[in-house]
């Protein structure tokens, strides 16, 4: 996989948790989540997401820099919908097929616990879904 490769707009197709037992469940933000993930060329990057419409709040996105280091894509966030982002570089271990992206997360838990998440893009050349 080469940086190129990853320049455009995903859709947002899944965003899971993963358990303990390895297990896949419900993300945080539902069932049928909506986003857009942006790469630009010159290494900036953005994401936004959110419940499907009408299923209640929740949003989440950051936008920054980024770089892909072997299989691994790093975000550097320099704005956030959370503080807690701002100012660090976010590891996404990324897997690439056709028109499929597949980014494994990282993610603090209440418990003081990491928590893994999925998060399947698919590349759009359209508006929309």
């Amino acid at each position: 996989m080469r940086a190129a490769d990853l320049i455009g707009t995903w859709w947002l197709e899944a965003y899971c948790s993963i358990g303990e037992d390895g297990g896949v469940h419900e993300g945080p933000l539902g069932a049928d989540p909506c986003g857009l993930l942006f790469y630009a060329a010159d290494g900036h990057m953005s994401v936004s997401m959110m419940r499907a419409p009408g299923t209640g709040p929740g949003f989440m996105g950051y936008a920054g820099t980024w770089e892909l280091c072997g299989r691994q894509v790093i975000h550097r966030v320099l704005v956030s919908s959370h503080d807690y982002l701002v100012g660090t570089r976010q590891h996404r271990d990324a897997e690439l097929a056709d028109d499929r992206l597949t980014l494994h997360a990282v993610a603090p838990a209440a418990s003081g616990r990491a928590g893994r998440r999925l998060l399947r893009w698919r590349r759009t050349t359209g508006v929309g879904r």
